[in-house]
């Protein structure tokens, strides 16, 4: 009981399992090792990378829910080891970026929903049911928990931590820990940085950065300014300055006390 329908011109790699009532149309691109559980649809645009597992009923490329869509040609690019459950949409891009982009190594929970022209890095988690609009970019290790909503062109950092079913509308910065409503900074990722192998020195460097942005009476312009000046250049630091100088929406809140 197979019932499956794959295109002709599909490319479809070594060792790929593809379950019943699945469809594959002809512009798609499937590599080696790849799982593909029972009634999903893999559209034209797609193209899908090494030992993926997509599980039932996940839909991918459908067309952009973008009434500027008028039909261009467009994609979805899938790295290598993603994990993609149950009802999971992903739509390809539309003339803004051309193409929706996810990296290596992320797990999809099952019935999220990633927008057109997003942009997820590595090794991230998006929880059940996170809705993200269109041109939402994701950072490296970002881990989003379930029922949260993002604004379209929001900037989630690397390394970040968001509580369940919050609203994102403001960016993110890198390695924090972000929760209430509205969303606010209420701590550094401790423990995932803990796990990727960042030292307490590094720790304790970060906490007082945003200690700094955060929580003392200065703006963030002139926050950035005695960061700048106060603190010996790291990686970490730099891009902390370059996220929040480069936001386009502004970011989160510090913690009211």
């Amino acid at each position: 009981m197979k019932n499956i329908i794959i295109g002709k011109e599909a490319n479809i790699g070594k060792n790929v399992h593809i379950g019943n009532f699945t469809i594959i149309e002809n512009d798609v691109i499937i590599g080696d090792n790849t799982w593909i559980g029972n009634n999903v649809s893999i559209l034209d645009g797609t193209k899908i990378g090494k030992n993926c597992q997509i599980h039932s009923g996940a839909v991918l490329a459908g067309i952009p829910q973008d009434l500027k869509y008028k039909g261009e040609s467009t994609s979805l690019e899938i790295g290598n080891n993603n994990i993609i459950r149950e009802f999971v949409t992903i739509n390809k891009g539309t003339a803004s970026k051309q193409k929706t982009s996810i990296g290596d190594n992320n797990l999809l929970m099952s019935n999220a929903h990633i927008g057109h022209d997003c942009i997820i890095g590595n090794n991230c988690i998006v929880g059940f049911s996170v809705g993200m609009a269109g041109e939402v970019i994701v950072g490296d290790w970002a881990n989003i928990s379930g029922l949260t909503a993002i604004h379209q062109f929001s900037v989630i950092g690397e390394q970040c931590m968001i509580s369940g079913i919050s609203r994102i509308v403001k960016d993110v910065p890198p390695y924090v820990m972000a929760a209430r409503e509205p969303l606010r900074y209420v701590g550094l990722n401790t423990v995932g940085l803990k796990r990727r192998g960042f030292e307490s020195e590094k720790i304790n460097e970060l906490k007082e950065i945003y200690r700094i942005i955060f929580q003392e009476k200065r703006n963030t312009t002139l926050a950035l300014e005695f960061i700048e000046k106060h603190f010996k250049q790291t990686i970490e630091r730099d891009k902390i300055i370059h996220f929040i100088t480069q936001s386009t929406r502004g970011i989160i809140k510090g913690n009211e006390k």
